[in-house]
């Protein structure tokens, strides 16, 4: 009996050891922005310049996540020109590619999408110091900065979700008569075994100043 409640003892730390594993691992460098505007869930931020990784994917979302996650991680793991890590940050964002003009809607056409997916570079690096990548699949690109409307959400980040939060934030922004310059961008933040309450997940629209 007594080894019996050892044992539970012993899973029950592990359970707990991999619950939080997911938020400290993902206690890494992100994008400065300054909040501009605060409204329960949703934000409006100014982010500064950055500079991003990017692999271009095409098909489903969610495929094309976990794809182009494995691609733009196996750059900053050491496939480079210097064979030199670079710093995990969060989060790990994903936008389709194509751009679309302020008024119209977003729709989807087709067998699937052609998505950008990102991981932003630390900011102690410039083009010139950071690492070239061998894979011609990615490529390091310069972010300008931006205004974006950002809504915060926790749990799974499946399409119903996505949808749903995209559709909060669009209303927001029409509520408040604001200039949406791009297609939603979905962030994330921690590795895919965090427990869905502990989880960051956004959703991030670029606006007109």
């Amino acid at each position: 009996m007594r080894m019996k409640h050892i044992w539970w003892m012993v899973v029950g730390v592990l359970v707990l050891g991999a619950a939080l594993w997911g938020p400290i691992v993902s206690n890494v460098e992100q994008p400065k922005y300054e909040v501009v505007e605060s409204d329960d869930s949703i934000e409006i931020r100014d982010y500064a310049p950055m500079i991003v990784a990017e692999a271009e994917i095409s098909g489903e979302r969610d495929k094309a996540i976990s794809e182009g996650f494995r691609t733009v991680a196996d750059y900053i793991f050491g496939n480079n020109s210097s064979a030199q890590k670079v710093s995990m940050t969060a989060p790990v964002t994903q936008q389709a590619s194509e751009k679309i003009p302020m008024t119209a809607p977003v729709t989807q056409q087709g067998d699937g999408y052609t998505w950008q997916v990102r991981f932003v570079m630390p900011a102690s690096y410039t083009m010139e110091t950071l690492p070239k990548p061998k894979n011609p699949a990615v490529k390091l690109k310069e972010i300008e900065a931006k205004r974006f409307a950002v809504i915060r959400f926790s749990g799974m980040a499946g399409e119903e979700s996505l949808k749903r939060r995209t559709d909060e934030l669009k209303e927001f922004i029409r509520a408040r008569n604001l200039n949406p310059l791009s297609a939603p961008t979905y962030a994330f933040y921690n590795p895919p075994w965090t427990l869905p309450f502990l989880r960051r997940n956004e959703v991030m629209l670029e606006i007109a100043r």
